[in-house]
């Protein structure tokens, strides 16, 4: 039988009313499509979590892109999608147009992501977070999931939704799916496809960037941020736009922390046209037995 896919948001309400009739357990997990196996972990997360339907929504949301940015050219792979959604065992695929999730242009009431939008991400793509909050909200109204996966490699994403979740009382379960990584530690990434051999060689210091804060980290935030600076150093054709440790919620960090203090790095950088993105959870403090080296 072939995996149903549902065009309207007439056909996905209807689909839903059935379920919630049934009292089934639904889980959504929205993508942008260029599907890979990150995008397949989070799908059988999904499905690990539910024995009723999961719907994958496949969907290119203008409204996350600015100026400049690469919506004509973001790679739509819908066959090929639809062949690991089957495989993930996803039961539902919504796969709208641009007119049927914004009937008459962008909407006039959307949703506000507060402070954390304005920086990290939202400092270099404004706008960018009230676009992504916008739609996860129209799909959280049209599917009414009990559980969402989303992919911690957009961890800013990840917990802007779950404060909207919070605040707004939408009664979803935000679950974080792990980050998958090439064989070089390179974070999958629908946009790794635009990368040339050259490129792809440079986009792979990334993972070492976040790697050398991680094995500081027990030494504290400003070697741990350090060390990833120094391995910045190496990185030829790595054009940097953010390099920052915040805590789990992405609030600032002071410097000076206990030991044991958990932690974020993030960074973004450009290859090439290709922005890339990746993150890494530390753990900062100083190791024992240090205590008022220099």
């Amino acid at each position: 039988m072939s995996l149903p896919i549902v065009r309207t948001v007439a056909e996905l309400r209807a689909q839903v009313g059935v379920w919630r009739q049934a009292g089934e357990r639904v889980a959504l997990v929205p993508t942008m499509g260029a599907l890979h196996e990150g995008h397949a972990s989070l799908l059988r997360e999904a499905r690990r979590r539910t024995e009723g339907p999961v719907v994958a929504s496949i969907f290119v949301n203008p409204m996350q892109f600015g100026a400049g940015e690469d919506l004509d050219r973001y790679p739509r792979t819908l066959a090929e999608d639809l062949e690991v959604c089957a495989a993930c065992g996803v039961d539902v695929v919504f796969a709208p147009s641009v007119d049927e999730v914004y009937p008459g242009g962008e909407p006039e009431v959307t949703i506000e992501p507060g402070p954390l939008a304005t920086v990290l991400e939202g400092e270099s793509r404004p706008g960018h977070f009230r676009g992504v909050l916008t739609v996860v909200a129209k799909l959280f109204g049209l599917v009414r999931p009990d559980v969402a996966v989303f992919g911690q490699k957009d961890y800013q994403q990840l917990v802007l939704v779950r404060r909207m979740v919070s605040d707004l009382c939408l009664g979803v379960e935000v679950v974080g799916g792990e980050t998958l990584r090439e064989a070089d530690g390179l974070a999958m990434s629908s946009r790794n496809r635009y990368l040339d051999p050259e490129q792809r060689l440079a986009a792979g210091h990334l993972n070492l960037v976040l790697a050398a804060a991680r094995e500081a980290a027990a030494w504290g935030y400003d070697v741990a941020l350090e060390a990833a600076r120094a391995e910045l150093r190496q990185a030829h054709k790595v054009d940097l736009d953010y390099l920052e440790i915040r805590d789990p919620d992405l609030r600032p960090v002071p410097h000076d922390v206990p030991a044991g203090t958990p932690a974020r790095i993030l960074v973004a950088a450009r290859v090439g046209a290709t922005r890339l993105i990746d993150n890494m959870p530390i753990t900062l403090g100083t190791p024992a037995g240090t205590e008022g080296s220099s």
